[in-house]
């Protein structure tokens, strides 16, 4: 079973962002990001595949026709799309409001027969729940596995694979513990991680010897005994922090199936400012590609012998050393992640299939590179409407050439009339190709 490429069956889609919402509130046009699956359209490009899509808004009907602009029968498509809204974009997460609302459980449960899956964006007790009500089985790790998405459960399931690691300790909850392990660590700052941050959101950079500057990724408006507070509910680590410059931030996207089977689909370097991702670009560097791929792989396996089912992403440090380039471990990530969309993306409308020897994504002979962004934002692009925003790349040249395979592939096109912010994949045939193109596209819609 594969969600990029399924043969046939039903995939009941739900973005449903079911994550601590304090940290939610932090980022930008956060509701919109339900669209960050909506790449799951192209697979009705096979005949025997529906999709059942939720969201807490209507998805914009250009949005959609620009997704069904790819595919050769957009009207068969349309008649095996359900887009069902629960119309109410204040009430988060999604999923909990779907549960809330038995008439729309019921018309999701009217237009899926037997052989459904729910794809969650991330898993929650809520998912499973909704799965339960549907009687449909998940695309997704069993929140009994949940632990091992955790940054302590990370570097548990690291330690046993053997994966190098920066130097830390985990299950930790009161201060007590975390003094300790601050002062157990090397060098003059440390880590201190919650166990369920994500987006970078979570973390806090602790001077070992004045706690008073200690950076917060949250923002100003964190403070230790707030951040206490979580850790004491959620746990968390505490990590040596990496002085090493250049820093690089390569991640690993792997996949396993129901019946066990697992594979490490793609890597990639992250773009970050700060801690926060921004996007990402494949394949990741080869100086260290192959020892993050093995890595993953390795982590891959123990997860599959755990019973976890899904997609996932796993982030790594890497620099370089006297010996050459090392890769660290840094967390675990079992949900779709940001690098997700970009893949599936490319991999739908280039017909690319992943070489793992190469780490490379091979269509028509030749490999594929991509350059992805989920933040392209700028004044000028607010009050515009999504249909204006495609017709102005198109016109520009800057769209997706269905010949050569190469081009823009848009994404968050739903957050461009009230926050003027959209995201996109640039396709090229090598690696300059795609960056030059992505460069020229970022100035055209954000001047910069």
């Amino acid at each position: 079973m594969s969600i990029f490429e399924p043969s046939e069956g039903t995939l009941v889609v739900v973005p449903s962002l079911s994550l601590p919402q304090d940290e939610l509130r932090r980022i930008k046009a956060a509701r919109c990001y339900e669209e960050r699956l909506l790449f799951l359209l192209l697979t009705l490009r096979a005949p025997r595949v529906s999709v059942v899509y939720l969201s807490s808004t209507p998805v914009h009907q250009e949005i959609v026709d620009y997704y069904f602009s790819f595919l050769p029968d957009q009207d068969d498509a349309a008649r095996r799309l359900h887009l069902i809204t629960v119309d109410d974009p204040d009430s988060q997460p999604l999923t909990r409001t779907v549960l809330d609302r038995p008439d729309v459980v019921e018309r999701i449960r009217s237009v899926i027969g037997d052989d459904a899956w729910l794809v969650p964006f991330v898993m929650s007790d809520l998912e499973e729940e909704l799965a339960t009500s549907l009687n449909v089985p998940i695309y997704g790790p069993a929140m009994s596995l949940a632990y091992y998405g955790s940054k302590s459960g990370a570097r548990e399931i690291g330690t046993e694979a053997g994966v190098p690691m920066a130097r830390g300790f985990g299950d930790l909850y009161t201060m007590a513990q975390i003094e300790d392990a601050v002062l157990s660590l090397p060098g003059e700052r440390v880590m201190v991680k919650l166990n369920d941050g994500y987006s970078g959101l979570g973390n806090a950079i602790v001077p070992k010897h004045d706690w008073s500057g200690t950076e917060f990724s949250a923002g100003a408006d964190e403070t230790w005994t707030g951040f206490a507070a979580k850790l004491a509910e959620r746990g968390g680590v505490v990590e040596e922090f990496i002085e090493h410059r250049p820093l690089y931030y390569p991640s690993a996207l792997a996949r396993i199936t129901p019946g066990g089977h697992h594979d490490v689909v793609a890597t990639h370097d992250q773009v970050l400012d700060g801690p926060v991702y921004q996007g990402c670009t494949f394949p990741a560097r080869p100086e260290y590609r192959a020892e993050v791929a093995a890595s993953a792989e390795k982590i891959a396996g123990l997860l599959a012998k755990r019973g976890v089912v899904g997609l996932f992403g796993m982030d790594f440090f890497a620099m370089k050393t006297d010996a050459g380039y090392a890769a660290l471990l840094c967390e675990v990530n079992l949900r779709i992640g940001g690098t997700t969309h970009p893949f599936g993306a490319t991999l739908l409308t280039t017909d690319a299939s992943y070489d793992p020897g190469t780490g490379l994504l091979m269509s028509g002979g030749r490999p594929k590179y991509y350059t992805a962004t989920d933040n392209c934002s700028a004044g000028c692009l607010e009050g515009r409407t999504p249909g204006e925003v495609v017709k102005l790349v198109d016109g520009l040249g800057l769209g997706f050439d269905h010949v050569r395979k190469t081009g823009n592939v848009l994404h968050l096109l739903g957050a461009i009339p009230e926050h003027g912010k959209l995201g996109f994949t640039t396709i090229g045939d090598s690696r300059e190709e795609a960056d030059e193109l992505h460069l020229i596209t970022r100035r055209a819609l954000c001047g910069g």
